[in-house]
């Protein structure tokens, strides 16, 4: 006896009569991780036992499974090492445009980065009782980065960095050498130019520069510690404007890829760090906040969802809808 059936759309010959749980068992199926319907009618599980298979009939035979593919390549998480030391937070802020030392200290404690920018200022001969930034973050715990905020020569920047070395003892500097002061960009030539000074000098230098990939291979290349592209004017809060720049210099950098300035809020930092970059800076989106302090807890988050997402790799962007679900095994 050849009992002839159509399960999942395929047209099966059975040599024999047969009970549904037991061409379930022949078709090596587990019945309690199955739903079967029979001619357009669901099966209760409970009864196939007791259910014959009879000649024409149509099952639908489905079970529960992942919707898409695996992603392939995910990206290697390298540690966060900047002149030889490992960092746990991949987010620096600044010591800038805090209404007080006590509410920077504050926030920085609430953002967990590890390392603060430092500007180099003359000391206030008139009134040497002032508070000082040392008296409310304790360098012993914090890595101190001096930095050459509101140089407009390369001379005057590594003059500065000279003087914050004689001052703390600082080599890793954070150097920047600005074109105007309109737009605050970096003046590349007078940069190139003290990057080769001071890394002859024996300081490790992250650089803060244009987002030209040409022009961070090249500070690369001289031996800067770190590449730190600006992500929009500084200030400006405006996130990142060139992604596709941001990109290529990571591509091709085997030093850490910092985005520096323009971080004007948490989803502007997750942007940079779902690009790939190694860690992000940002004073001016935290000082100026209405509350700093839950700015600052926003940024470490940010920066540590932002980090996790690039390793998960994401979806690719599609111009039209794809469905979640694969199409094959669907019900018809």
């Amino acid at each position: 006896m050849t009992l002839n059936v159509t399960i999942n759309g395929e047209a099966k010959h059975l040599g024999r009569a047969m009970t549904l749980n037991e061409l379930l068992t022949f078709l090596g199926l587990d019945p309690k991780k199955i739903a079967v319907e029979r001619n357009l009618e669901i099966v209760p599980r409970s009864t196939y036992a007791a259910v014959q298979v009879v000649e024409g009939d149509h099952y639908e035979i489905v079970h529960f499974i992942g919707g898409g593919n695996a992603p392939v390549g995910l990206p290697f998480d390298r540690p966060f090492v900047i002149a030889g030391k490992t960092f746990k937070s991949r987010l620096i802020i600044g010591t800038g445009k805090y209404k007080s030392y006590e509410e920077n200290a504050r926030a920085l404690e609430a953002s967990g980065a590890e390392i603060v920018t430092v500007a180099v200022r003359r000391v206030n001969l008139t009134d040497p009782s002032q508070p000082k930034l040392i008296d409310f973050i304790d360098p012993k715990k914090y890595t101190y980065l001096p930095n050459t905020a509101g140089c407009f020569t390369g001379a005057d920047a590594v003059r500065t960095l000279r003087l914050a070395r004689e001052a703390g003892g600082w080599t890793l500097v954070k150097l920047e050498v600005l074109g105007e002061k309109k737009l605050l960009y970096p003046d590349m030539l007078e940069t190139l130019r003290a990057t080769e000074m001071l890394i002859k000098d024996g300081f490790q230098v992250m650089v803060y520069c244009s987002d030209d990939p040409l022009l961070a291979k090249r500070l690369e290349d001289m031996g800067a510690a770190a590449i730190m592209p600006l992500a929009s004017p500084i200030g400006s809060g405006m996130g990142i404007q060139s992604t596709v720049n941001i990109r290529l210099i990571l591509e091709d950098a085997k030093v850490p890829v910092i985005v520096d300035a323009g971080i004007g809020t948490a989803s502007d930092a997750t942007v940079a760090m779902e690009l790939g970059c190694d860690a992000v800076i940002s004073n001016t989106g935290i000082a100026h906040a209405r509350d700093p302090v839950k700015m600052a807890a926003a940024m470490k988050q940010a920066v540590e969802a932002g980090r996790l997402a690039y390793l998960a790799g994401r979806m690719p962007k599609k111009a039209y809808a794809d469905p979640s679900s694969p199409v094959t095994g669907l019900i018809s």
